[in-house]
């Protein structure tokens, strides 16, 4: 089992939050795109940073968003495609719009809104 399944959620939370900050994004728009990918409500979602949930239970109990497999794309030097371990899949999926929400992308496209 990899260390991140048994990691708290929140430890990461706090790293993205330093990311997407310096990068000049805002707090609810990391939410935004967090719910989004779990279909968590921020209360939900707040809960969870606060109890400290483990990744493995956090997407344990996440309702993982339909459009959520068209995120692609390297995140760490792997593709997400590339994959098999479902966990880990969504945890990189969640690296990857944070990743783009540091990067200044659109909304709608880290979203996967159609056109």
């Amino acid at each position: 089992m990899h260390k991140i399944f048994t990691m708290p959620f929140a430890q990461v939370y706090q790293h993205y939050v330093k990311k997407i900050e310096r990068k000049g994004r805002s707090v609810k728009e990391l939410h935004e795109v967090i719910t989004w990918l779990t279909g968590f409500s921020e209360a939900a979602l707040k809960k969870h940073i606060k109890t400290e949930t483990t990744f493995k239970d956090f997407f344990k109990v996440a309702k993982l968003n339909k459009n959520a497999k068209l995120i692609t794309g390297t995140i760490c030097g792997v593709k997400i495609e590339d994959i098999e371990e479902p966990l880990m899949k969504k945890i990189r999926y969640m690296d990857k719009i944070v990743d783009e929400l540091a990067k200044g992308r659109p909304m709608e496209k880290i979203l996967r809104k159609k056109d």
